[in-house]
């Protein structure tokens, strides 16, 4: 048996050759596998991070902790989703980190909010009633949205496709029994429970209006792809099933 000594000398001399291999390990990766495993790393850190300072911050800080990390698992889970049920679609891009311009200022514009609020009213940001409202609506969300992606599997994609497979189905069964999209249900409810955890009054009523604006310009876009797709057989699955989103009835034909 290795005194205290032998395994101190053990492990630094693992760690040291480690440190010396990595780099030229990382050059031989594949640059789309490096980028992976950066973007998991960053998101696995912040995910930790929100959960310290939930433990250990000053109680005006302890919801943006449960806040970071409840966006680090919502784009992780996105990433993990679809290696599991379409990894033939599987891409930087899935992380979703780099959705669009409007949702990088979404998510800053929140943090700024956030920031100078606890700093003119401090109390106003301590664990509420709303806060854990808001936590409790991302995590309903959250489990829709991942419901509908394995509830359609290789049908769902990121992005909405021009282009009908040969294996492209019309899921009309499970939570697509309830609402036609699911998926920007779920959503849409852990955007807005986003800012409740925050408690931004400000940024949750922009995010709701925006967030409707999206997913109703969205959905049109999608239903006119569909009806192309499926014909009849979607007319008749808009007729039995909404959208699921409020004041959103997608396309409908003028028949």
């Amino acid at each position: 048996m290795l005194c205290y000594d032998g395994k101190l000398s053990f492990f630094c001399f693992i760690v040291a050759a480690v440190i010396a291999i990595l780099p030229e390990v990382l050059l031989r990766l594949e640059l789309n596998v490096l980028q992976v495993a950066v973007r998991a790393v960053f998101l696995g850190y912040v995910f930790g991070i929100g959960i310290i300072i939930f433990l250990i911050a000053p109680s005006s800080w302890q919801m943006f902790g449960v806040y970071i990390t409840i966006l680090a698992t919502f784009h992780y889970t996105e990433f993990l989703s679809i290696a599991w049920i379409n990894p033939s679609t599987l891409s930087i891009d899935s992380f979703i980190l780099n959705h669009s311009i409007a949702y990088g200022v979404a998510a800053c514009s929140s943090w700024i909010e956030f920031v100078v609020e606890r700093q003119y009213f401090p109390v106003m940001k301590e664990s509420s009633f709303i806060s854990y409202f808001g936590l409790i609506l991302c995590i309903c969300g959250e489990i829709l949205r991942k419901l509908a992606m394995f509830t359609a599997k290789h049908n769902f994609n990121h992005i909405v496709q021009s282009e009908k497979m040969d294996d492209h189905e019309l899921i009309t069964y499970g939570i697509y029994g309830f609402c036609r999209h699911p998926s920007y249900v779920g959503w849409f409810y852990w955007s807005l429970g986003t800012q409740l955890i925050l408690q931004n009054p400000v940024c949750f009523l922009a995010y709701t209006m925006a967030s409707w604006k999206f997913f109703h310009d969205r959905i049109l876009i999608e239903e006119i792809t569909l009806l192309n797709f499926f014909g009849q057989d979607y007319v008749e699955y808009q007729k039995k099933v909404s959208t699921g989103l409020p004041f959103i009835s997608g396309y409908k034909l003028n028949l």
